[in-house]
């Protein structure tokens, strides 16, 4: 893109609604604008080129969107050189309608779009509003240039799209089917990060324990049949554990946990989310086997009512979730647990949602991600509307289930209390700059002081002075290990 008239390099902003998969997808982005000589604004009344990368997950997304290009209308107005781009998931689904609702947006693309991001928006600047959005793409985003906020820490895409059908999920429409990258492919990307100083990597996928079955499935059927493409590197599309070993059709995800917390430099291997009913024993026995593997494990079971399960269509029972969750806990010493629950799906009974409170106590997780149901044009669950739970009998129960998963997390937090903690420093507190604030390899949050500040990315040894429903509190034993990563000296501020 050229520069602005005054010389100074435009700048860009970039808004991440949703998932993980979009903050990664956004960082992305980022990366690919700043390739394209566009620097980060501090904010987004500051910013030249915005992009909003949507969610669409539950309907307050969609109004949070809305809302914000309603504002934005006034931004382009007084400065009509600004550029708008509406990316995402919502992008992917509505894009007709975000047109209809907001025509001053310059570019719309989707999921299967991000490499196009820098190019559509120069090639709007001369042609015009656009919309692109492919319906499916084979295409991974790990290629690309990507712009991380965190330098000790990293967002590895190991798979795209989902193959489930849950009632409720949008997702298998937005991101397509299931596809894997090849296992060679992902442990060369975790190289090249640890190489850079990076030590904690996340890997990421709307299912992350089928990772690998479409890629062993494909070679199974190949097997034997005449070569189209030349010899198949089965090593690299399936790893050396399944190439040497007996090639079955099955999923790579516990190959894949011990290769990546392998490589030298990777402190913490972390992976969301997994599929209670694809939880493996051998996925298990990798994260209790792998030093490098985090003791967390989120396992969204979203209802303890059968009834309810069967009609998500989970595949799982509520006795089925809690024996896995079970095995869990045997094999991985303090193993941290959090999950996903929706209140008031289509047809849930006070039995069905005592059946829910009855699971989340017996679970005893430390955290969880607590959603009223929201019905989503598109999927199964929003043609349910004569079974639709009351607004007000909805929000009571939301607020019963808190009661209860506050209770667990404020009791799990009290245990660490006396206990030393390894702590990754994440930078200082956001409520209090003299403070730290890290988070232990269980994923929970602590805040802690030192005599001198710590980099981002340092290692060190906290005891646990105090406890609070979210957080930890702890004081500074000593640095285990100094950070890694090369100090980025950002040219604008975030």
């Amino acid at each position: 893109m050229e520069a602005r008239g005054d010389g100074e390099r435009r700048s860009y902003f970039v808004r991440t609604y949703g998932c993980q998969m979009n903050v990664h997808d956004s960082e992305r982005i980022a990366g690919l604008l700043e390739a394209d000589d566009l620097v980060a604004a501090p904010t987004m009344a500051d910013a030249d080129v915005i992009v909003l990368n949507t969610c669409c997950i539950r309907e307050n997304a969609d109004n949070k969107l809305y809302g914000q290009l309603g504002h934005l209308k006034r931004l382009k107005e007084e400065r009509p050189e600004v550029q708008i781009a509406v990316a995402g998931c919502l992008a992917q689904k509505d894009q007709d309608l975000v047109r209809q609702r907001a025509p001053h947006v310059d570019v719309v693309f989707g999921t299967h779009n991000v490499a196009r991001a820098a190019d559509l928006l120069s090639e709007s600047r001369v042609s015009g509003p656009m919309t692109e959005i492919l319906a499916e793409s084979d295409e991974f985003p790990s290629a690309l240039p990507v712009r991380r906020d965190a330098q000790h820490a990293a967002w590895v895409t190991i798979q795209i799209g989902c193959d489930n059908t849950c009632a409720f999920c949008i997702v298998p429409s937005v991101r397509g089917r299931e596809i894997s990258r090849p296992f060679g492919e992902l442990i060369d990307e975790v190289c090249r990060l640890a190489a850079d100083g990076v030590s904690e990597v996340t890997l990421l996928g709307q299912n992350v324990n089928s990772y690998g079955r479409d890629v062993t499935l494909a070679l199974r059927r190949a097997d034997g049949a005449p070569a189209t493409d030349g010899p198949v590197d089965v090593a690299w599309r399936a790893g050396e554990v399944w190439a040497d070993g007996r090639r079955t059709a099955r999923p790579l995800f516990g190959d894949l946990l011990r290769a990546v917390g392998a490589v030298d430099g990777i402190e913490r291997v972390r992976f969301t989310s997994p599929h209670p009913k694809d939880l493996r024993a051998d996925v298990i026995a990798a994260m209790a086997e792998t030093p490098a593997v985090c003791e967390h494990l989120h396992l969204p079971v979203q209802s303890g009512s059968d009834d309810v399960l069967k009609a998500m269509h989970r595949g799982y029972t509520a006795q089925r979730y809690l024996e896995r969750l079970a095995a869990a806990r045997a094999a991985v010493d303090d193993l941290a647990v959090s999950t996903d629950i929706i209140v008031g799906f289509p047809g849930e009974s006070e039995r069905d949602f005592a059946d829910t409170l009855e699971l989340a106590a017996a679970a005893r997780f430390d955290s969880a991600f607590t959603f009223v149901f929201s019905p989503r044009p598109g999927t199964e669950a929003a043609d349910m509307v004569d079974r639709l739970v009351a607004p007000d009998v909805a929000a009571g129960r939301m607020e019963r289930l808190r009661t209860v998963i506050e209770r667990s997390g404020r009791l799990g937090n009290e245990r660490r209390v006396g206990r030393v903690e390894e702590v990754l420093v994440e930078g200082p507190s956001k409520r209090d700059p003299g403070t730290l604030t890290g988070r232990t390899r269980q994923n929970r949050l602590v805040h802690f002081a030192a005599a001198e500040p710590l980099r981002t990315g340092t290692y060190a040894r906290v005891r646990v002075t105090a406890a609070a429903t979210f957080h930890l509190s702890g004081e500074l034993i000593e640095v285990i290990a100094p950070a890694r990563h090369r100090t980025r000296i950002p040219v604008a501020a975030r």
